[in-house]
């Protein structure tokens, strides 16, 4: 095992890991700030897969962009939470929580029943894919590029209409309530 190789299964078990405890910690801080490192965890195995480009605008958007928006809208909207949090402790496994459970296990069960269905040795682009290499030189933001505003418009468009939702979102909590 080489030098590389060690570094991104690092990279990985810090993504894992850290991802784990974004949705495990019961303090949203530190889920914030545990995402933070999953984000900057994910920019890194961009680089060991020379998508540049990608992580990037990992760096810029996610972790520059949307987390210290998230940071903010939290801090802004919120200050009960910041003065105790022992009081918003409740049970993972309680009868509140049974809709979400059942959906999350409803969508797991479809995930499972779609990756069974799939073939995924027969499919064109994997097949055609064999062949090819990524070299360091190659211009990956051209590609990337062309791709992004001809196959891949309509899921462009709907993250950038995700983002505005989340700014919005923000923006709605960051708001001063009116007394009447």
């Amino acid at each position: 095992m080489n030098l590389e190789q060690i570094v991104f299964y690092v990279f990985a078990a810090v993504v894992l890991f850290s991802a784990l405890l974004v949705v495990a910690s019961r303090n949203l801080v530190r889920s914030i700030f545990l995402f933070f490192i999953t984000l900057f965890s994910m920019a890194g195995i961009f680089v060991f897969a020379l998508a540049d480009f990608v992580a990037l605008t990992q760096l810029v958007i996610y972790v520059g962009g949307v987390l210290v928006l998230m940071i903010f809208a939290f801090l802004l909207s919120n200050k009960s939470i910041l003065d105790d949090p022992e009081q918003f402790k409740t049970k993972l496994f309680g009868i509140h929580n049974l809709p979400a459970i059942l959906a999350a296990f409803l969508f797991f069960g479809i995930l499972l029943w779609c990756i069974s269905l799939a073939q995924v040795d027969i499919l064109d682009w994997i097949q055609g894919s064999a062949n090819n290499t990524l070299q360091v030189s190659d211009n990956t933001i051209h590609y990337i590029g062309i791709t992004l505003m001809t196959k891949y418009l309509l899921p462009f468009e709907v993250v950038s209409i995700f983002l505005l939702m989340a700014l919005i979102g923000a923006a709605h909590l960051a708001r001063k309530e009116r007394k009447i």
